[in-house]
């Protein structure tokens, strides 16, 4: 038996390396990975796994081009960019108080009947999915604060089988380590985790809390767990503030020398209540510069059409760097990107305050108020009942079979995608616009 994922881990291993590799990962960690089903592909394998003959490869590879559906044109705009990659906010809740990301009274949050339960998040999904989305990133606030959210990623890991490939995190690494190994078993394939500084004093002047040394363990047990093949693809997010850590950006790409990870810079973007202040932003080709009078040999290197952030390698580093240039020089051209706040708005375009609501959708058979699971399958079945002799008469997509909901929603969402703008605003435009706070938009 071994673990595949790519990375094979115990019989196709030396019995030396498999020994050495278990040693410097804590028992409690390994325990996890024999049961994890949709991480990357990690599943328990036997030698009837073997690789088909390749006519036989060749012939399925055929066989998938053949049966490929269109993209769903609900999530294709006018500008033919196709959105397969959904980000839910899953709670407005942080324990950290950014500078960048909410004012340090705090926000005010909304009262917890608007926001999203357990199965409106799933329901959403599924519809999202059944429409062509392979990827979905769960935010917040600080997602790791929500309670439920382990059994929220094992119901978003069944929709592997519907053509999700990838769920992702966006968190702070306050709280991960305690859910990680969980996640891994539900599916979790990547984590972004957001360090500003590398200096546990400035890291309590930055996010106005303590934590640093949590945030630090949380990095080194993906790490470990990676080299046992665990496949999570890891990201430290950094927004560089001038004055504050601009400092620290080649103690960052210092980080990438040993460590399989990607640290990417983000340039400080304008949102409700981050006292925004131009003078503090730091272009992406400012920081390039400071980074290549230390490392000159640092070069681009290619990645994914649809990625926010320009990456790039220095020779003999085992990681990578990236910019994410949003204030700068935008990638709005290839945005595949689409959101859902806490509270069920649904957002095209992380720099627009356009808003639409699908909560108030899927509520309305329920009177306004929260579905748990009993109420999602009480209206179904009503619904299924009233319109059974009229299914045939459908030609829109159908996702789970709550039929005129699912059919308005996609209505729904199919003319906020159209309306979507070919860019965002200009950063003049941007500063005097009046957007969300970041933590309430699920950055």
């Amino acid at each position: 038996m071994y673990i595949r994922t790519g990375i094979y881990f115990s019989q196709s291993l030396p019995a030396s390396l498999r020994q050495s590799a278990r040693r410097k990962i804590p028992a409690k960690f390994i325990q996890w990975l024999p049961k994890v089903r949709f991480s990357s592909g990690l599943r328990v394998a036997t030698d009837a796994d073997a690789a088909p003959p390749p006519s036989a490869a060749l012939e399925r590879r055929k066989e998938a081009i053949r049966s490929a559906k269109p993209f769903s044109h609900f999530l294709t705009d006018k500008f033919e960019r196709r959105h397969d990659y959904l980000r839910i906010s899953i709670t407005e809740r942080c324990n950290l108080r950014c500078l960048y990301c909410m004012p340090e009274e705090g926000v005010q949050l909304s009262p917890p009947d608007h926001l999203l339960t357990t199965p409106e998040i799933v329901y959403l999904s599924n519809l999202f999915v059944s429409q062509g989305v392979t990827k979905i990133r769960l935010t917040g606030g600080e997602p790791t604060v929500r309670r439920d959210i382990v059994p929220l990623m094992q119901q978003l890991g069944l929709l592997r089988r519907k053509g999700l490939r990838e769920i992702c995190l966006t968190t702070n690494g306050i709280s991960l380590r305690h859910k990680l190994g969980p996640m891994l078993e539900a599916g979790l394939t990547g984590v972004n985790l957001s360090l500003d500084t590398l200096d546990e004093f400035q890291y309590q002047v930055m996010t106005r809390r303590k934590g640093f040394g949590a945030v630090m363990k949380s990095i080194e047990q993906i790490l470990e767990l990676n080299k046992a093949g665990a496949g999570v693809k890891l990201k430290v997010n950094c927004v560089v503030m001038r004055g504050m850590n601009d400092h620290e950006i080649t103690s960052f790409v210092e980080m990438t020398k040993e460590k399989d990870l990607e640290v990417r810079f983000i340039e400080y973007m304008p949102f409700g209540g981050n006292k925004w202040n131009r003078g503090k932003m730091v272009s992406y080709k400012e920081m390039l510069d400071r980074i290549r009078t230390v490392y000159p040999g640092i070069h681009e290197v290619g990645g994914h059409k649809n990625d926010t952030s320009r990456t790039f390698q220095i020779p003999g580093f085992m990681g990578k760097v990236g910019f994410i240039t949003s204030m700068t020089d935008d990638f709005c051209a290839t945005c595949n990107r689409l959101r859902i706040t806490s509270d069920g708005n649904l957002k095209v375009c992380l720099h627009g305050n356009a808003e639409v609501s699908l909560r108030d959708i899927i509520r309305r058979g329920n009177d306004g108020k929260p579905l748990d699971e009993a109420s999602f399958s009480r209206i179904a079945e009503t619904e299924r009942q009233r319109l059974s002799s009229k299914v045939g008469e459908l030609k829109s997509p159908i996702a789970t079979g709550w039929l005129p909901q699912e059919l308005e929603l996609l209505e729904v969402i199919g003319a906020s995608v159209k309306n979507k703008k070919e860019k965002h605003a200009s950063l003049d435009e941007l500063e005097k616009m009046d957007n969300r706070p970041m933590i309430l938009i699920g950055g």
